[in-house]
């Protein structure tokens, strides 16, 4: 994939996935409580786990949107995600495999984790240096001002 267009798309996924984690989650917490949620329960009265849960993500999803703008300054917040998403959806894979009762999370947020991790990975350039020099915040950015 030419470079340039390797940006665009990258810039896309940072949005699609900055608005998932924003009103995404809660919404599949909702809808799909035993693929989203690791509470029993109604999915309307949240824990206290889940609150903060959604608050980190919701966070993480403004920065992304952010991000978006000019993804080769943000390369460390997008890198980040793809890590962050990993470590959480094998810490879940293992915690569904150990509690049965928690088996919808394989067909649900640990997938969904992974495809976000896996995306985000494909389209990021490893380094800056590696992108051609690109328009962003009413500023010429390159490999020599992203650091």
């Amino acid at each position: 994939m030419i470079k340039a267009k390797r940006v665009k798309h990258l810039r896309v996924a940072l949005i699609a996935v900055g608005v998932i984690f924003i009103v995404g989650i809660y919404s599949l917490i909702i809808i799909w409580p035993s693929g989203w949620s690791w509470h029993s329960g109604s999915s309307r009265s949240l824990p206290h786990y889940l609150q903060m849960i959604l608050g980190v993500y919701a966070t993480l999803g403004i920065f992304l949107l952010i991000a978006s703008r000019n993804p080769l300054a943000n390369l460390s917040l997008i890198w980040f995600t793809v890590w962050s998403s990993v470590v959480h959806a094998g810490i879940m894979a293992a915690q569904a495999l150990a509690n049965p009762e928690h088996m919808g999370h394989l067909w649900g947020d640990v997938p969904a984790l992974l495809i976000v991790a896996a995306v985000l990975a494909l389209l990021t350039p490893r380094t800056a240096a590696s992108v051609p020099a690109m328009r962003g915040f009413g500023k010429t950015v390159t490999a020599n001002t992203v650091r």
